[in-house]
């Protein structure tokens, strides 16, 4: 099942759509808290506190939308109130334990060098990502005349992006190659998530 076709699934139940709403908002969750965790403990730069708190708006915010499907749906993030819960919980973990061995193993780090390599390395493989789920989940929300909208997220992330290249130039002139192998373990891991989602999604029976 393609990733379009997935989301129009999705969208068309509001349960399902609230879980997968819950399941995004887990994710950027879980993004704003190991940017936190990366934080030199007094050289902390503007940009990674904006990251941070604007990683936590998107998931507050996606939380927030979820009362627009159902006031009652997934007021928590435990498993049954998010898709693929086991996949989705390890996903960005295992992106940035493999993330932090490769980078161990292709660059000369101390230990607060490392976390702010894995921050660097992580969030671009991730903002890359978002560049492009959002959109498509945007284009479904619009043909579908939903009530839900991702669009002030999608402009948010683009500018992410942005800066992170930015950051990156700084950290290593030769920083592209580095990051093409980290978006390939992204890529692995981020079809094992989507496999789970559409495998789970396709046992659900709708009217």
């Amino acid at each position: 099942m393609e990733f379009y076709n997935l989301l129009e699934r999705i969208v068309q139940d509001n349960e399902t759509h609230a879980k997968w709403l819950n399941t995004l908002s887990f994710m950027e969750n879980a993004g704003a808290r190991k940017i936190s965790a990366c934080e030199h403990q007094t050289k902390v730069s503007l940009i990674q506190l904006k990251h941070a708190a604007e990683e936590h708006r998107h998931a507050y915010y996606l939380k927030k939308q979820i009362g627009k499907l159902d006031s009652e749906f997934c007021k928590t993030y435990d498993g049954k109130e998010l898709l693929a819960s086991i996949a989705t919980r390890q996903y960005l973990h295992s992106l940035d334990v493999k993330a932090c061995k490769y980078l161990q193993q292709n660059f000369s780090l101390t230990k607060e060098e490392l976390k702010y390599a894995a921050y660097l390395f992580v969030t671009y493989a991730i903002e890359v990502r978002a560049d492009e789920l959002y959109p498509v989940y945007q284009d479904i929300l619009t043909k579908t005349s939903s009530k839900i909208m991702v669009k002030s997220i999608i402009l948010e992330e683009e500018g992410h992006l942005e800066e992170m290249i930015n950051q990156l130039d700084e950290f290593s002139e030769n920083w592209k190659p580095h990051a093409e192998n980290i978006l390939k373990i992204e890529h692995e891991l981020h079809d094992q998530w989507i496999n789970a989602i559409v495998e789970e999604v396709a046992t659900l029976n709708y009217a």
